[in-house]
Order: C-alpha cells, then structure tokens, then sequence
C-alpha cells in the first residue's frame, strides 16, 4: 500500500476489491439524537472522516485543542442520520459549516457549535471543494463534471455552471482579488484561471502533470503540488513536482523536482503565510523564500499512511492524519511547531480533510 493520499478513483478500485470490504448493509439511520453546545470561543478542529466507499460511514470528529477533549460521531450524534458516503472537505463561512459529501453528491450546512444541520445543497454530481467569493457567491469543484459549480449562499442553490470544456475534474480552489485558480488533477496539467465578476475562465497556466493541491502565500504566489501520475515516459509516470507561479502574472518562476517515489499529495501554509508543509510517506516543511528543498523531513512517517496533514494558522501547530489500513478508525498525531509530539488521539475510518475553529 502507498503512503500517499490517492485519487477517489484508486480509492474506489481497493474498497471494491479488498476482501475486508465486502459490502454488508449501509445504516443510514434514524440514530438517537444528542445535544452538544459548544461556544464559539472553544478552539480546536474538525476532522472529516471519508469512510469507505459504498458503506455510508462518513464522520465528523472534534478535537479540542486546549482541553485534549475528542468527540466522534458527531454529526449522525447530533442529527439522527449519517453523514453519507465519502465525505470529502469541510470549510467554514460566516458562522456556518459546509460539509461536501462526493459521493452522496450533497453539502451540509452545519451549526459548528452544535453540529445541527442548518440547510442541503443538492444538484451536484461528485463535489469536492467550497470557495467563498463574497457574501452571496461560492463555487464548489467536482470530481466527474466538467464545470465549477456557481453557488447561492443565502438560498443553498445551484445557480448556474462555469463550463471546464477539456478537463473533466477540478479540484483545489484559490482566491486571489477577482480570481479564482482551480487545478484540474485528474489526467491534467492546468490551472484554470476564472474572472469571479463575470463567472467566465480568461487564462489556464500549463503546470506539472496532475496537480494534487494548491496554496496561496504572502507574497502573492501560488504554489502547486503534482504527482506527475499519467503521461509518463514510456507510460509511466513523470516526477513529482513542487511550482511556484505569479498570481498577478501568471508565470512560473520555480520548480521543485521531489523524489521519484516521493507520490506527495497535499500542501499547505502556516497562518503567517510564510512557511509551506507537504508530505508523502514523511511530511517536509520548507520557507516560501527558500530556493532549494529540504534535505531531512520535518516528520518522519515511520510506515504510517499519511493521508493528510493541517496546521494551526494561530500557533502553527501540525496535525497529521494517518489512515492506518483504510479500515480500522485513522489516528490524528499533533506536533508543536518545533515537531515535538504533542498528542495523539483517534477518529473515524479515513480522516482526510481537517478545519481549525
């Protein structure tokens, strides 16, 4: 098994094929509901558990960074109902939680607080990220449409689409001023630029084949990891790249070559903006001002399945995510900012997506 945090589609082909996940019957509920009240100054993260695909055992977790206090279950605790089938992403807006499930194709609109569902978003086919463009706009990316979903926040509806005719996945979305970068992972190698005024793509950037994750720094650039999965010499795969590019411009102006069997998956920023984290079997750390890699890893991930990692914008702590075997519920390691050890604690089955409160 790679170390690495594999395309839905990857996934999907060991669930169906592993021996250990032959599908039984899916409980959607009713589940006994239960009422929790938490504040808004109670500081922690949410941990989106995926779940296997086809099993409806998605979950949402909360750790409480300065009680050390873990909740599981949370939103089928709090609502009677499960959460669905892969629940990929969770962000929050002005005081909401937006939970994109994929393959349950649906959006739920959450209390943090409480974890009370609030609202639906449905007509999307396999969602994967949220974008807030002001306070009455958002696009939502999607695994299989070969459009950006436009997005009615006060309504919860679908209003119209932004055609990605030639890419039919996108992924990742960074906002800079009036655009939107979205990268198209699947089989691809460009990021899509899109005017957010008039909801129209005005330029694509040529990148590194199949980038996995973007992030955006302080200085105004955008950085892209690719795994450099398809398109290979002779069918195979090319190197894993780390990009740099001008988000004003649009111009590369640097390239990280990573190890070959590095297969890196996500990247992302400390809330300075100053200091990038990705990660394959290890997690590295490098200045957005540096001009080579690191030579040693900031973490050493001595055989554990990395499946995604976050810091803390307030403290620049580091959380892990470790799927373990896909199947058994996933540990969440926590690391201070000088990769002490801080904590350890368990979720549910494949955590794969954290969100700071």
């Amino acid at each position: 098994m790679s170390y690495f945090k594999m395309g839905l589609f990857t996934k999907y082909l060991f669930y169906m094929m592993s021996p250990f996940l032959m599908a039984s019957c899916i409980d959607y509920g009713p589940f006994e509901e239960e009422d929790f009240g938490y504040t808004d100054s109670d500081r922690g993260v949410y941990i989106v558990n995926e779940g296997n695909f086809m099993y409806g055992n998605a979950s949402l977790s909360f750790y409480g960074s300065s009680t050390g206090e873990v909740q599981n279950d949370l939103f089928s605790r709090s609502n009677g109902i499960s959460l669905g089938d892969v629940a990929q992403s969770m962000v929050i807006n002005n005081g909401l939680g937006y939970i994109t499930v994929n393959n349950s194709a649906i959006i739920f609109v959450i209390d943090p607080n409480t974890f009370k569902v609030k609202g639906t978003i449905t007509g999307l086919l396999s969602p994967r990220n949220i974008c807030f463009i002001d306070e009455n706009k958002a696009y939502v990316s999607d695994l299989y449409q070969s459009a950006l979903s436009i997005l009615d926040i006060k309504t919860n509806k679908i209003t119209g689409i932004i055609p990605t005719k030639g890419h039919p996945s996108t992924e990742t979305m960074v906002l800079y001023g009036d655009k939107l970068f979205v990268n198209c992972w699947s089989n691809d190698n460009k990021v899509l630029v899109v005017d957010t005024k008039t909801d129209l793509i005005i330029d694509s950037i040529l990148v590194a084949p199949q980038p996995r994750s973007m992030i955006k720094d302080k200085f105004g650039k955008i950085w892209v990891i690719a795994d450099g999965s398809f398109n290979g010499e002779n069918g195979g795969r090319n190197q894993p790249v780390l990009q740099k590019f001008d988000a004003s411009t649009h111009i590369i102006e640097s390239t990280f070559y990573l190890p070959s069997n590095s297969s890196p998956s996500n990247i992302t920023i400390n809330g300075a903006l100053d200091t990038l984290y990705y990660f394959g079997s290890d997690v590295w750390r490098i200045s957005v001002i540096d001009n080579q890699l690191p030579s040693l890893p900031f973490v050493v991930g001595n055989g554990t399945i990395i499946y995604d990692i976050a810091v803390d914008p307030l403290n620049s702590d580091l959380y892990v995510a470790d799927a373990i075997d896909y199947v058994q519920p996933g540990i969440i390691y926590r690391y201070a900012a000088n990769a002490a050890p801080i904590d350890t604690f368990r979720v549910g089955v494949i955590p794969g997506s954290l969100c700071f409160k």
